[in-house]
């Protein structure tokens, strides 16, 4: 759905029951597992295929890609606890806790085994459902983005002085995560203006920033603008000292895992070989963090080939 700035529809628009009509084969579910409400979409037939979307963004984030996918796989993507339409509770957003939640869930739709794919924070929650619910896990897939650990704490939050005026202007420093780190005053600051946030993500860490639509737009800040959609936003971002230490106790992961990266590649490359004994690594070219709007075709490709190995 193609909209400018000045004919973005009103919020009803965004919500999931009017969503769900724009992707025929879909239908909306919630299930109440691990003591939150979580919303699911699910298509298609198959294998089941559990997809987790990202921060600052819902299960919309997925929508160029779920009717690719749908052709060969069950199609579940869920919002996970503090996003969208699911519930968002005080606590409970260390990616492990959050991991139950998806295990519950996968459980209450009668899987035994899922393959699972992740984006973003929802890449967290995924690595974190396959090391801990590993006879669950058929196939893990990251989407862009590790598990957090370590290496975290020495994430860039100035410019480096190497780099020419040109170069800082197109280079994205991620000043978003320490940000998401203080309590109670973003949801001050952003409530009603997380527009603003997206914008400049979408801008600073997209190559295609068009890509992601002014109604695509209109979802998300519908979803992040209220102080509860953003206190729980903060919370994936404020567990992360949990999820390192959690961490530290996974043993190398035994099923097959994919890494599909754009502008994450890099990052991928350089820690799954730590972390997963079967690993495959791939990229998507021409693209930057957003990779399901980015290349929608090309990264429901690279999916289906590793899943059909």
């Amino acid at each position: 759905m193609e909209t400018t700035k000045n004919s973005l529809p009103d919020n009803s628009a965004f919500k999931d029951g009017e969503l769900i009509k724009l992707l025929p084969g879909f239908s909306n579910g919630y299930a109440e597992v691990n003591g939150v409400t979580l919303h699911y979409v699910e298509g298609g037939q198959g294998e089941p295929l559990v997809l987790l979307p990202g921060w600052p963004q819902t299960w919309w984030s997925y929508h160029k890609v779920m009717p690719l996918l749908a052709s060969r796989y069950r199609v579940i993507v869920v919002d996970i606890r503090g996003m969208g339409s699911s519930g968002k509770p005080a606590d409970g957003y260390g990616k492990k806790g959050m991991a139950k939640d998806i295990f519950e869930l996968v459980q209450h739709l009668g899987f035994g085994e899922v393959n699972i794919a992740g984006h973003d924070i929802g890449a967290h929650v995924a690595f974190s459902f396959a090391a801990n619910y590993p006879e669950s896990t058929s196939r893990l897939i990251l989407l862009d983005t590790p598990h957090p650990d370590e290496g975290m704490y020495r994430l860039p939050m100035l410019p480096m002085a190497e780099l020419s005026p040109q170069r800082q202007e197109g280079h994205a420093y991620p000043w978003w995560v320490a940000f998401n780190q203080v309590k109670g005053l973003p949801e001050q600051l952003l409530q009603d203006r997380m527009r603003h946030v997206l914008d400049y993500v979408f801008k600073h860490v997209s190559v295609d920033e068009g890509s992601i639509s002014e109604f695509d737009r209109g979802v998300y800040a519908a979803a992040y603008d209220t102080p509860e959609g953003i206190r729980a936003g903060n919370a994936w971002y404020q567990a992360f000292p949990k999820d390192i230490q959690d961490s530290k106790a996974y043993g190398k992961l035994a099923m097959p895992v994919l890494g599909l990266g754009g502008s994450g590649y890099e990052i991928l490359a350089m820690s799954l070989p730590h972390s997963a004994t079967n690993l495959k690594l791939a990229k998507v070219e021409g693209s930057g963090h957003f990779l399901m709007e980015e290349k929608p075709r090309e990264t429901a490709g690279e999916m289906i080939d590793f899943l059909h190995q």
